[in-house]
């Protein structure tokens, strides 16, 4: 009797373990909404900002990738290795007509905006909550032709708006 419940026990979980992998490998259709974010998908991506210097460098490193059978984007950003970081999860709102999304940070603030195409970019305008001094932030995503993206971003601070960051993306190969 305990021969055969360890050889139902070890079939079993080998149809789970095969299951598992045939479930992490499948491609997920994205929510047709999220589909100007596919080519994200796929890939870490690295951009230095236009104000890095060798002295004070600042690189950020991002990953996109489609959960919940392709309803929500994540995405993850690291800034110099961890000294800032976020996660953004972004879903299609039907009663709003729109792409919401969060962002949550190391740095104890958190924003919710939305995102709208506008002639081949995705531009984003986000609230935000917790920060002691901007409290607003707006930012443009434009695909590059040659791969990659361009991200421009200006935020409200003090009742100014004031230019942010500036980076241009570029696909870098996981380690």
């Amino acid at each position: 009797m305990s021969r055969y419940l360890f050889v139902v026990l070890t079939a079993a979980t080998a149809a789970v373990l095969v299951l598992s992998v045939v479930a992490a490998a499948r491609e997920v259709e994205l929510e047709e909404h999220l589909k100007p974010f596919e080519f994200l998908l796929g890939n870490t991506w690295k951009g230095t900002f236009s104000d890095s210097t060798p002295e004070n460098p600042m690189v950020d490193v991002a990953r996109w990738e489609a959960i919940l059978d392709g309803k929500v984007l994540r995405g993850s950003h690291s800034l110099n290795q961890g000294s800032y970081a976020g996660e953004t999860m972004l879903i299609w709102d039907a009663k709003k007509n729109s792409l919401v999304y969060f962002y949550f940070t190391n740095a104890g603030f958190y924003t919710q905006g939305t995102m709208k195409l506008e002639k081949g970019r995705i531009v984003g305008h986000e609230y935000v909550t917790g920060h002691e001094s901007i409290t607003e932030v707006k930012a443009e995503m434009t695909p590059l032709k040659a791969g990659g993206y361009m991200v421009v971003s200006s935020y409200l601070s003090g009742g100014e708006w004031v230019t942010g960051h500036e980076a241009v993306y570029e696909a870098v190969e996981d380690k």
